[in-house]
């Protein structure tokens, strides 16, 4: 049987480093996926030196960082092609200090922000018009990581990242041509740019996924854009289904668990422990999940 271990962006257990390590190991999770809460930074902002104290105490514990979650190309492309290489291409040459203490399986970045986009335009003809020169940063880091003996993987984000309908996704891999760069699928990421998350978005994405990240979220009746933040088990969407379809079908060996974030708070509604609750759930009803 496939099987998939659970981790989640670090600070999830806990924003303290250490008492996130002791909660990762009394919740027997192994991996860690690190992003912030280290000496209270983000990743890019953290000192090689505590990047290594961090490292030593992830060591002693007994647990592997899976994932360097970097905030590089987390932008707006309207910046335009000078300030967006200043400020996340520039920011490459520290985030590899950082990943070569961390030894990483994988380098996250993000698909950037693309306001403006018409109706039922295709996010890749608007990129190669008007943003021509956003695919060559992207090669760019994408080779330099690889040349660091990592791997990057590029994840989806929420409101109006360019990766939104599936065909984007597809697209823009495509014009990418770097075969060893991967998804990081964000299954409420792109259910915040408005794509209701389905089993077929899935099936047309899966040659691309390496990495699966998932939170809960619920819409309102007949209107399918997330509306909510919910745990997973209370979710509006196919959790169970599409979970056990990544792990049934190995392209995700790790699944990280994000914060239920890109809806309102429900009134009422119990947010009390939600990351236990959802670790329990998952390891509840998806088969194959440690």
């Amino acid at each position: 049987m496939t099987t998939a271990e659970l981790t989640m962006l670090n600070a999830m257990a806990d924003p303290d480093f250490d008492a996130a390590i002791a909660k990762h190991k009394e919740w027997g999770i192994r991996h860690l996926d690190i992003r912030d809460g280290i000496a209270g930074k983000w990743v890019k902002d953290i000192t090689v030196d505590e990047a290594r104290e961090a490292k030593r105490a992830a060591d002693e514990a007994g647990l592997e960082v899976f994932c360097l979650s970097t905030s590089i190309f987390y932008g707006d492309v309207t910046e335009g092609e000078q300030a967006f290489r200043e400020k996340h291409v520039g920011a490459l040459d520290h985030i590899l200090e950082i990943a070569e203490v961390f030894q990483p399986r994988l380098v996250r970045i993000i698909a950037a922000q693309l306001p403006g986009r018409e109706a039922d335009a295709s996010a890749v003809e608007i990129l190669k018009r008007d943003y021509p020169w956003l695919i060559e940063q992207y090669r760019e880091v994408v080779d330099r990581i690889a040349a660091a003996g990592l791997t990057a993987t590029i994840e989806n984000e929420a409101n109006v990242s360019f990766l939104s309908r599936t065909q984007d996704f597809v697209d823009f891999f495509e014009w990418l041509d770097r075969p060893e760069v991967s998804l990081t699928w964000d299954i409420n990421n792109q259910w915040a740019t408005g794509v209701f998350p389905t089993q077929d978005d899935y099936e047309q994405l899966k040659p691309l996924i390496h990495y699966f990240h998932l939170k809960g979220g619920q819409h309102e009746g007949d209107d399918l854009r997330l509306k909510w933040n919910s745990s997973l088990e209370d979710s509006t969407y196919d959790v169970v289904g599409i979970t056990s379809r990544v792990v049934a079908d190995g392209v995700s060996p790790v699944i990280c668990l994000n914060p239920s974030q890109h809806g309102e708070n429900k009134p009422g509604y119990d947010y009390d422990n939600l990351v236990k609750r959802d670790v329990d759930f998952l390891r509840a009803n998806v088969e194959g999940i440690r």
